[in-house]
């Protein structure tokens, strides 16, 4: 079984993103289950191509995207991605796309095919902080967000995928006034974790 798992590079003033710097923290197995892990560009052009050449070269079993969202307080799982490119900042190219479709004609949401109630419950059981989002914003994080499932859905691919955004690290948060909420970065990796033996537990029972 293999799960892709992505990361971003830091974006606007930050020198770190802890979605990919949690994800190196993760090992390459486990269990059954071996991690592939990919960075991807803070891009609205480029981060959806360098994504699906993952899934292409990958051929994964499920597909986890992550994101930063500074000023939460625990790990968001992502249930639904719209068809919307509205950003408040430039990307990492310095676009800054307002009222645009990620994809031309492409429905207006897609919900995630992740087990969201089961990966908040297990973060919750492994005192971890968590909750349902209903919206994963107009950014970049969407903009992949949804390109994972119209790829999955447009591809006919048989496996789950979703989004979720995690906090500001420690040193991050210590940095800014007024100090926002924040999350070590080793349990930031562990709430990973979890949600990757959510999934791997999930597609076990489904087969």
């Amino acid at each position: 079984m293999k799960l892709l798992l992505t990361g971003f590079d830091p974006f606007g003033q930050e020198t770190l993103n802890p979605s990919y710097e949690a994800i190196k923290l993760l090992p390459d197995r486990m269990g059954s289950a071996h991690i592939e892990k990919v960075l991807l560009p803070v891009s609205f052009e480029n981060s959806g191509a360098v994504l699906k050449d993952a899934i292409n070269a990958c051929q994964p079993d499920a597909v986890i995207c992550v994101g930063q969202a500074g000023g939460y307080a625990g790990l968001a799982i992502e249930r639904i991605a719209i068809n919307l490119r509205d950003a408040s900042i430039p990307d990492n190219d310095g676009n800054q796309p307002q009222d645009q479709p990620v994809v031309s004609c492409g429905p207006a949401a897609y919900f995630s095919t992740l087990p969201v109630k089961d990966i908040v419950s297990a973060l919750k059981a492994n005192h971890i902080p968590a909750f349902i989002s209903n919206s994963a914003g107009t950014y970049v994080c969407n903009n992949v967000m949804y390109t994972l499932l119209h790829e999955i859905h447009s591809s006919h691919l048989s496996i789950p995928g979703g989004f979720i955004h995690v906090p500001y690290t420690t040193a991050q948060a210590s940095q800014k006034l007024p100090v926002p909420p924040s999350m070590d970065l080793e349990q930031i990796a562990k709430g990973l974790k979890t949600a990757v033996e959510t999934t791997v537990a999930s597609l076990k029972a489904e087969n």
